[in-house]
């Protein structure tokens, strides 16, 4: 590949993504997807980037696709009692799917992304590994693509061994974002209040009782979306002792003491695997539940409709809607959403 188009976010990972490439030979062009309304002041930090670089730029208005794909599928996953990631739905569906269309149409070869994470060929297969910095590593937001996506796609930023040098290679290129704060909240929910999100985008919360794991009622609750496994606070009522969100049981929210919380075994569906198309025996594997965590190991095993993850000890909060992401060493073996 030799002519990439970089998705540039208005922040300083993928515009050094872009100066690294420029470095390495690649003819480099920028683009930025408009995904939601106001995003436009992203957008102008994108531009001023490609400018200050010498770079073709374009701007995609993508909100339609946005809110069909990432934006429904958040909404339908609170409604269902799940926590979704829609960071995960975005890579798969958004950056590595309509994007990379809009760059193949353009006559670019492939694009890349900020992410820190490395991709690697072995027996004719596109690999998916952990970046060189570790504490910067993004594999788990990129399970799910696809061997064509992988094929088409760079991360130069996964060969760094600091996000310092992140930071240097912009400021060197004299780029005003160089200083510029990463972004840790949702795009589309940037003060981190989700159920505010949910209500103004039509989502009516489903009522129901805060349970016991036996079924004894213990209260209303103020709607099923509001919860998620493992939280303690914000719950709206007292219990009488410290209590954890378990579970949910139709629109029911099930609550028990921390001791409740912790599960060896998880069903695991909508998978993708990575090194192979499809899983046909017992594999011993690290995998991770959420994205802070740490990996922990276990048993992957086939399951009617996805796969099992039989864990060596057991994992606490495990989140229905959230990825399960399973490694071999530094190599991502793939991952699914978390059903059960």
């Amino acid at each position: 590949m030799k002519r990439i188009l970089v998705a540039l976010s208005g922040g300083v990972d993928s515009a050094a993504a872009c100066v690294l490439l420029q470095q390495q030979g690649y003819e480099v062009g920028g683009a930025t997807m408009l995904l939601r309304d106001g995003a436009e002041s992203e957008a102008e930090d994108a531009r001023k980037a490609a400018e200050t670089l010498g770079i073709p730029f374009y701007c995609f208005d993508l909100q339609k696709e946005f809110q069909a794909t990432v934006i429904e599928d958040f909404k339908q996953m609170y409604r269902s009692g799940g926590t979704p990631n829609p960071c995960v739905v975005c890579n798969k569906k958004m950056k590595f799917g309509a994007f990379l269309d809009k760059a193949l149409e353009l006559g670019y070869d492939g694009i890349a992304t900020g992410h820190y994470a490395q991709i690697r060929q072995q027996q004719g297969r596109f690999l998916l590994s952990y970046a060189e910095d570790r504490s910067k590593d993004q594999t788990y937001m990129l399970w799910g693509l696809s061997q064509s996506q992988l094929a088409h796609s760079l991360f130069p930023l996964g060969e760094l061994s600091s996000k310092a040098q992140t930071r240097q290679l912009a400021q060197e290129a004299g780029l005003d974002l160089a200083k510029k704060r990463d972004s840790q909240d949702i795009c589309f929910v940037p003060d981190g209040d989700y159920m505010q999100y949910l209500t103004d985008h039509g989502v009516i919360p489903q009522e129901g009782n805060f349970i016991t794991a036996e079924g004894a009622v213990l209260g209303k609750h103020r709607g099923l979306e509001a919860y998620t496994v493992g939280q303690r606070r914000g719950l709206g009522m007292a219990f009488g002792q410290r209590a954890y969100v378990l579970g949910k049981r139709g629109t029911d929210v099930i609550i028990g003491d921390n001791t409740q919380l912790f599960s060896d075994h998880v069903l695991v569906e909508q998978v993708n695997y990575i090194p192979f198309d499809c899983l046909t025996e017992t594999l011993r594997v690290e995998a991770k539940l959420r994205y802070s965590a740490k990996t922990a190991p276990a048993w992957l095993k086939p399951h009617q409709g996805g796969c099992e993850l039989i864990f060596d000890a057991p994992q606490r909060a495990v989140t229905p809607g959230q990825s399960a992401v399973f490694y071999d060493g530094d190599i991502v073996i793939g991952g699914g959403i978390i059903c059960k």
